[in-house]
């Protein structure tokens, strides 16, 4: 797997292995290298790992959740820093953190998944305030990370409004 970075165009994967844990993780277990929309690959990342975690009581859940946001404060800010580059779009980590989130206390359906998985990208690309500001004022890996979990939490809210009104069944 490690020759697989070296020999890629942007140099900055080059420095990337995907034998090293934090790498593997940042770059959403590979899926941070799609050539376009790494974010949305990563967001579709973290969904084996929701369906996972879908039956477990909310405070595993959330604690799980917890745990995958926190360390990814420091494998994004180690990963960015061997990369020599803040934020790359191949880090995606931060989508799955923020997918997770999303997901939080969610129904358990497929109609549930993918109007949270749109809500999420919806909100992580266009970047409303406060996202778009911290996105552009902090850096390292609280930066990466910070963006994404507003975003998540915004898609959560929506999707717990929609559910409210909506029975998403």
């Amino acid at each position: 797997m490690k020759n697989l970075l070296l020999k890629h165009k942007d140099p900055a994967l080059a420095k990337l292995s995907l034998t090293n844990p934090f790498h593997f993780l940042a770059l959403g277990f590979g899926s941070g290298l799609a050539p376009k929309a790494p974010g949305t690959f990563g967001t579709l990342a973290a969904l084996p790992l929701y369906w996972l975690m879908m039956d477990l009581s909310l405070s595993l859940y959330l604690a799980i959740t917890f745990v995958v946001t926190v360390t990814g404060f420091w494998i994004c800010d180690r990963t960015a820093n061997d990369m020599q580059v803040h934020d790359h779009g191949a880090i995606v980590w931060d989508e799955v953190a923020g997918m997770l989130i999303t997901m939080i206390a969610a129904p358990i359906s497929i109609t549930a998944v993918i109007v949270g998985f749109v809500l999420f990208r919806f909100f992580d690309i266009l970047k409303p305030w406060p996202i778009k500001l911290l996105d552009r004022h902090v850096h390292g890996g609280f930066g990466i990370m910070i963006d994404d979990v507003l975003a998540g939490i915004f898609a959560a809210i929506c999707l717990q409004l929609i559910h409210s009104q909506w029975p998403l069944i």
